[in-house]
């Protein structure tokens, strides 16, 4: 067995009220490495993150996992926004976090000067990173994201995409990434699963983009990534700011 694998899917799949959530689900993440799902809406991508998780027990086919040092973002948090809450107190809600580990955390995420702010102050992009804080706080091996950058507008997404890219690169940690958007993810994910109740396509994200069935998906967004894409890697720019081909 390969030692820097830390969770892997084999043909995966659950079923609830009778309905098939997701099936046939094969993936792997290893240590220092980011695999993003990305699909529609109903597509199966947070199923498959608790399957992977070992949240859902009664599943198809079978999860090998390889540590239980894991770190969890979920899709949705229900909070009383009216509480006075700082962000040090939200950090040690539900777990005995040392003061060390918080502001090594805090700091790694950019939001230490934001430790004795109320939660209810915090706009989108900071509340974000106060969740992969808290995630991050006892060095996970394997950290599982659903959908970090909710609430937040492009240009934050992109930065917490690269936020996310330098936790990887920091801790060399295992990230599964749930994304809705492949071209925010681009330059900061290994290996991309494109689902859609099953799996459509997998490989790099420009092998993603590139596939039909993707494409059949996304229509007009795959267009325009392969257009960004092969913009940028046709040329280079130099530093005085010419471009020179490739």
């Amino acid at each position: 067995m390969d030692n820097n694998i830390l969770v892997k899917l084999n043909n995966a799949g659950f079923r609830q009220n009778g309905k098939m959530l997701v099936e046939g689900v094969s993936l792997q993440v290893e240590k220092g490495k980011i695999v993003t799902l990305i699909g529609p809406n109903g597509s199966g991508k947070s199923t498959t993150a608790k399957i992977a998780l070992g949240i859902y027990k009664n599943i198809e086919g079978s999860v090998e996992k390889y540590t239980n040092n894991i770190g969890y973002v979920p899709q949705k948090i229900s909070i009383d926004w009216t509480l006075p809450i700082r962000v040090n107190d939200f950090m040690l809600l539900t777990d005995k976090i040392k003061d060390d580990q918080v502001n090594e955390a805090l700091s790694l995420t950019g939001v230490i000067h934001l430790k004795d702010k109320s939660l209810g102050n915090l706009s989108g992009g900071e509340f974000q990173r106060v969740l992969l804080a808290r995630a991050i706080s006892k060095k996970p091996e394997l950290l599982v994201l659903d959908e970090p950058v909710q609430g937040v507008d492009y240009t934050g997404e992109i930065a917490l995409y690269e936020l996310i890219k330098k936790i990887s690169d920091t801790l060399n940690c295992g990230i599964l990434l749930i994304s809705h958007d492949l071209h925010t993810v681009m330059t900061a994910t290994d290996h991309v699963v494109c689902l859609n109740g099953h799996v459509c396509c997998s490989g790099s994200p420009i092998d993603v983009a590139r596939n039909n069935e993707y494409k059949t998906l996304f229509g007009d967004q795959a267009s325009q990534i392969l257009s960004v894409y092969e913009h940028n890697h046709d040329h280079v720019h130099s530093d005085e700011g010419d471009i020179k081909k490739n």
